[in-house]
């Protein structure tokens, strides 16, 4: 199963992509950022990003995409525009007929460490473990968006993903 894993964000959006078939057997087969213009007006920067997306997809042809969920911490307005480009990825998935799975940051923690308050650092260990990669893999939003790939993965296996499935207004039944 091809898994895209995405971590939104309006400047720098992480994707990660993985192959899976097996017990933990995982193959990467691509992983970046799309970045958009800083001093852009939003709605070019979120266009940018649409656009990016899309060519992404059209490049990695995933079965299904894994997206982080919203964290908001104290900074709102990084908050707002994060949510506004994590509106964009799901639509993009939508528009694509790509199943949707959602994780928040602690429960991708838990999938890969054990542990819901891992470090970033840890998160980047086990996504290179994991992936048997020489490296950890950069940018750090690429690594955060494998890590949700690979949370889709183990909690696939599991019979668990059910519950992280984005539900949409169109009734279709989404299995992986």
């Amino acid at each position: 199963m091809r898994i895209l894993g995405i971590d939104p964000g309006i400047g720098i959006c992480g994707f990660g992509l993985i192959n899976t078939s097996g017990l933990n057997q995982f193959e990467v087969l691509d992983f970046g950022a799309v970045t958009t213009k800083v001093d852009a007006p939003m709605p070019f920067r979120l266009k940018e990003l649409y656009d990016s997306l899309l060519e992404v997809l059209e490049q990695t042809k995933p079965e299904v995409v894994a997206v982080e969920k919203l964290f908001f911490s104290k900074n709102i307005t990084t908050g707002i525009a994060v949510a506004e480009a994590r509106g964009v990825v799901l639509l993009t998935a939508e528009q694509n007929g790509l199943p949707v799975y959602e994780y928040s940051p602690n429960e991708i923690k838990k999938a890969l460490t054990g542990y819901g308050a891992a470090t970033k650092s840890q998160m980047q260990e086990m996504v290179r473990v994991t992936l048997g990669l020489k490296e950890k893999p950069k940018p750090d939003d690429a690594a955060d968006a494998l890590a949700a790939a690979i949370t889709c993965a183990y909690l696939y296996r599991t019979g668990k993903n059910d519950e992280y499935k984005f539900s949409n207004n169109r009734g279709r039944n989404y299995m992986i």
